[in-house]
């Protein structure tokens, strides 16, 4: 599984927090990794008014294998939670897909193709 990592011009993106992000990437989803080709990281730092303080957004996609890639985003205080609360949210989408195209693959009703024997 590749990860790639990109931070807007408000966010240092030195390669202590790369490791860093990486790991925690590599962690969430180690348990599912076998589907998952490429996850993209973007790290924006983002301010809604003028009286509040910066809040960090983690957009994750995960390119699956054969499949669509999904998305999801988390904002939070800090580049650690926001990393972290977007890796829960992501290993949940894709166990969730992954758990549909299963349901689906075991429940074909198609017919079997021609010359396969079946006892």
């Amino acid at each position: 599984m590749q990860i790639q990592i990109n931070t807007d011009h408000n966010i240092e993106g030195h390669e202590a927090l790369a490791a860093q992000i990486s790991s925690a990437v590599d962690n969430a989803l180690s348990r599912i990794s076998e589907h998952i080709t490429r996850v993209e990281v973007h790290l924006t730092a983002e301010t809604s008014h003028k009286s509040s303080p910066d809040h960090k957004r983690c957009m994750m996609e995960a390119r699956l294998e054969r499949h669509r890639p999904v998305a999801v985003t988390h904002h939070a205080a800090n580049v650690d939670q926001a990393v972290s609360g977007a890796a829960d949210k992501l290993v949940r989408l894709i166990e969730k897909t992954l758990g549909r195209l299963r349901d689906r693959k075991d429940h074909r009703t198609d017919p079997p193709p021609p010359g396969l024997i079946m006892n």
